[in-house]
């Protein structure tokens, strides 16, 4: 079903934006959670209070609640882990394919026994394959920092739920870069809807917690699929899920459609 060959080129070409932008997020995880601490949840309030309203909004940090996965959610939850993975996910997405057809590599790849299927299979596989692993790592890493600076204070359900929703988010969203990649010839176009759309969702999310008058659009995001604060106080985030879920196979499944019918510059 897969071509391993190929998934170990593609491997070998992303592996370092992979560990980069990991490394990135593995250094403000700690940071975040070690600035947690109950006694000074008052003041640290009443700085954010004397900061502008709507900036602090649209950078998710309006309410930092009192604990500690509440502050987790609010600080890393509510903007890091929307941007930085995704800028991941845009880069390998675009490569998988868009970057193969436009290079002329495509042409490679296809002389050989593996069938335009087998191809485009076994780049989602990678795609989903290393979001999954990026996602479980910072995982991993929140427990075991949570637990040694503050043990028995996270809530460990609702932490895991925030880490699930937020792996569902970039199915979904990888779902529509991989669209965009088997959709194009070249990598311009590919990008222009693969990272295009992703970062107007991200702009429109954060437009539209600056306050009431914007508040409407949220529905023109897949980002408000995404609600920390619902999940953290159990409120309903199981439709949305289903949702996250339902895109994803449905723009997975679409680009590999596409890219096994539709006519190839080679």
């Amino acid at each position: 079903m897969l071509c391993k060959p190929l998934l170990k080129a593609t491997i070998k070409q992303n592996y370092i934006v992979f560990i980069l932008i990991l490394s990135i997020l593995m250094l403000y995880l700690p940071i975040i959670i070690t600035m947690y601490d109950p006694a000074t949840q008052e003041s640290l309030n009443q700085v954010l209070d004397m900061m502008p309203k709507g900036l602090i909004a649209a950078m998710g940090f309006s309410d930092i609640g009192a604990s500690l996965v509440e502050f987790i959610g609010s600080y890393f939850y509510g903007f890091l882990i929307l941007l930085l993975p995704m800028i991941y996910t845009i880069i390998i997405c675009n490569r998988c394919i868009a970057s193969h057809v436009d290079k002329g590599s495509m042409a490679y790849l296809l002389s050989t026994p593996n069938t335009r299927g087998k191809i485009a299979k076994t780049q989602a596989f990678f795609i989903i394959l290393s979001t999954t692993i990026m996602i479980g790592i910072i995982t991993l890493v929140g427990i075991i920092l949570s637990n040694s600076y503050f043990p028995d204070l996270l809530d460990l359900k609702s932490f895991l739920l925030l880490n699930l929703g937020a792996l569902l988010l970039y199915f979904a969203v990888t779902g529509i870069g991989f669209f965009a990649s088997c959709q194009f010839n070249d990598t311009k176009n590919s990008l222009m809807l693969g990272a295009g759309l992703p970062v107007v969702f991200l702009v429109i999310q954060m437009i539209s917690d600056v306050g009431d008058k914007t508040r409407f659009l949220k529905y023109f995001t897949l980002f408000s699929l995404y609600d920390t604060d619902k999940i953290i106080k159990g409120e309903t985030y199981i439709p949305q899920f289903i949702a996250l879920i339902s895109i994803a196979v449905i723009m997975y499944s679409l680009a590999i459609y596409q890219f096994k019918k539709r006519d190839l510059p080679l």
